[in-house]
């Protein structure tokens, strides 16, 4: 039993190579550019997919009440899509919705969610246990599972992700770009910066390399991890010089900070946005906050997901002291987020650190949070327009508004009155395209 803290229901792992096993045409694709086939050969799979986008005139879709994703609320919805796009939103439908293509009855329509924190390349390998580079997985067996993890997490209402991150990410990326594999729009840091040897103007080189390679943003770490306590690692110069390298680049900076003295190195030497945070206090907290800084806490899922496949993660060689450093953690973060709550001006945006078994789960972090003292709606809204802005997408995703793209979800019942509604994804579109 875990200390004090939300705690998420039994529910069984998402088994993603299983049920992607209906998906095979449409993941031909991935696993031929897996075992190295050329991409003109999977492009000619990809020209006949269900998944490529086509313009077949306009879509309705109608629903007892609707979110905006900026804190409104629409009641008798009628959402008209072409070409991939919202072209309307229409309140108090009225007799026009019994004409409409999709017609969802008394459900809630949002935008489709946002996740900033994720690393769809965690999977549990053959044997049972984490995948690592010399387990003995096919390069086939690895592309399939990872597809699933995004899939999972399609279905689970979740439209974007940040992944942060990993090098299969661009391949991953690119092909939900082109409509190969059914998953969310993908921004990948493609690495993470950890080696504290390296000299200012080297991380520098780093940084410029990254965005060459098409990286989307840099993601740096600022303190160990847990169960070494979240320590300081990089220097203040060393911060400095990544941050501001990226900066210089156009790419936002992503930083794991555990302990209070990484958070606020981090927020001074103007990195863009803080994960985790777990030990930090209101001095941080407020700092942040003075700084414009962005907040992505995480209060029960990562944790609990280790907890709850106690046994798969020990064979991955996870020790008895990090469990119960983990089973600790969940009391301290939701402390930590209560008071994240109420400092003034401090941008929280919603992201869950999913791994391995908790894609396709990612709802249970909102519902944590609500529990924590979140008003639904807002933290709603923190995983619509709140996390799109602070993603550079703000124009794009995230609302419910004329001509953004039509990435649009729908849950049975209504969130901001039971948030648990939120696990009852009934309608998932991306991009204008039904997948659900």
């Amino acid at each position: 039993m875990v200390p004090s803290g939300p705690v998420l229901p039994a529910r069984p792992p998402v088994r993603s190579f299983t049920r992607l096993l209906r998906w095979t045409v449409m993941l031909r694709p991935i696993a031929l550019l897996a075992v190295g086939l050329p991409l003109a050969s999977a492009a000619l799979y990809a020209q006949n997919s269900p998944l490529t986008p086509r313009d077949t005139g306009p879509i309705t879709v109608h629903a007892a009440r609707a979110l905006d994703g900026r804190g409104a609320r629409i009641n008798d919805v009628l959402v008209t899509v072409r070409g991939g796009k919202i072209v309307s939103v229409r309140a108090n439908a009225g007799p026009a919705a019994a004409r409409a293509t999709y017609e969802l009855g008394d459900a809630t329509l949002m935008p489709g969610l946002i996740d900033a924190h994720v690393h769809p390349g965690w999977y549990i390998n053959r044997a049972g246990a984490l995948h690592t580079p010399r387990d003995g997985d096919t390069p086939a067996q690895s592309a399939l599972a990872r597809a699933g993890n995004l899939y999972a997490t399609l279905m689970a209402g979740f439209t974007t992700v940040q992944s942060v991150g990993g090098p299969e990410d661009l391949d991953l990326r690119d092909a939900v770009n082109r409509w190969q594999i059914p998953g969310p729009r993908i921004l990948t840091s493609i690495t993470q910066l950890t080696d504290t040897s390296l000299s200012p103007d080297s991380l520098r080189g780093v940084v410029r390399a990254l965005e060459a390679r098409g990286a989307d943003l840099i993601k740096l770490f600022a303190s160990s991890g847990l169960g070494a306590g979240g320590q300081r690692t990089f220097s203040d110069a060393q911060l400095e010089a990544i941050c501001g390298e990226a900066k210089t680049q156009g790419l936002r900076t992503v930083v794991h900070a555990i302990s209070a003295a990484s958070v606020r190195a981090a927020t001074l030497a103007g990195c863009m946005e803080i994960e985790h945070g777990t030990f930090a206090t209101d001095a941080e907290l407020q700092l942040m906050a003075a700084h414009g800084t962005i907040f992505d806490p995480q209060v029960c899922l990562v944790f609990q997901n280790y907890i709850d496949h106690r046994d798969i993660y020990a064979r991955s060689g996870f020790t008895g002291a990090a469990f119960t450093a983990l089973a600790d953690a969940i009391p301290k973060a939701t402390e930590m987020f209560r008071h994240a709550l109420a400092t003034p001006n401090l941008r929280i945006i919603f992201g869950t650190d999913a791994v391995a078994l908790a894609h396709g789960r990612n709802e249970e972090e909102l519902i944590c949070r609500v529990h924590a003292g979140q008003p639904p709606i807002d933290a709603l809204t923190s995983a619509e327009s709140r996390t799109a802005d602070a993603l550079g997408l703000g124009d794009r995703v995230g609302s419910l508004v004329a001509g953004y793209d039509a990435d649009l979800v729908a849950v049975r019942g209504d969130p901001t009155r039971d948030i648990a509604a939120i696990r009852n994804v009934t309608f998932v579109m991306r991009g204008g395209e039904v997948f659900k």
